[in-house]
């Protein structure tokens, strides 16, 4: 399997982004310490991983602690190793969040409009763990799980669009181009 890691770390000057090695990861934790050593002072560390243009995964590190972790698909821990090591261990399936936000979905005028008018989750899709774990940074969980959902959006297209929304678009794509 192929894949794309890139890690996006705020620091006091802003974001920075690095293209992050996964070969010979043991376990989730050692996923998680490299990307601690990215900039162990930063506030904020998110780990984007693209594989093979099918699955995403979302990490999460405030202040080197607290791990928090979104994939867009538990069958990507049965397609590889990579993927088990990354979301094999979660077991909580968020499709059921579509229900409790769907009231707000409707409501005309709002700039999400676009985004309601996709399926809140592909039903073919299982997402699991944490999808609001970028809600404090201006990606809902629903959104998120809209734009993993949108018919064809690749992994790289959602984390282009969560990036520009968090201010590390430019930093993202950079590493892309080398």
């Amino acid at each position: 399997m192929s894949y794309f890691a890139a890690a996006a770390v705020r620091v006091e000057g802003g974001w920075t982004a690095d293209e992050l090695s996964l070969r010979g990861a043991a376990d989730l934790d050692e996923v998680a310490e490299r990307l601690r050593d990215v900039e162990p002072d930063a506030d904020l560390s998110l780990l984007f991983v693209e594989v093979d243009d099918t699955y995403l995964v979302v990490m999460r590190l405030d202040d080197g602690e607290d791990l928090r972790v979104f994939g867009s698909d538990s069958a990507l821990a049965e397609e590889s190793r990579l993927g088990a090591l990354l979301v094999g261990d979660l077991k909580t399936s968020v499709t059921g969040l579509d229900d409790t936000d769907e009231p707000a979905a409707p409501a005309g005028g709002s700039a999400g409009d676009e985004e309601s008018e996709q399926p809140a989750v592909d039903p073919e899709a299982d997402p699991v763990g944490d999808a609001d774990l970028l809600a404090d940074l201006g990606v809902s969980a629903q959104r998120l799980l809209n734009l993993c959902a949108r018919e064809g959006m690749l992994p790289g297209d959602v984390t282009t669009e969560v990036c520009q929304v968090l201010g590390c678009a430019d930093e993202v794509e950079e590493l892309r181009e080398v």
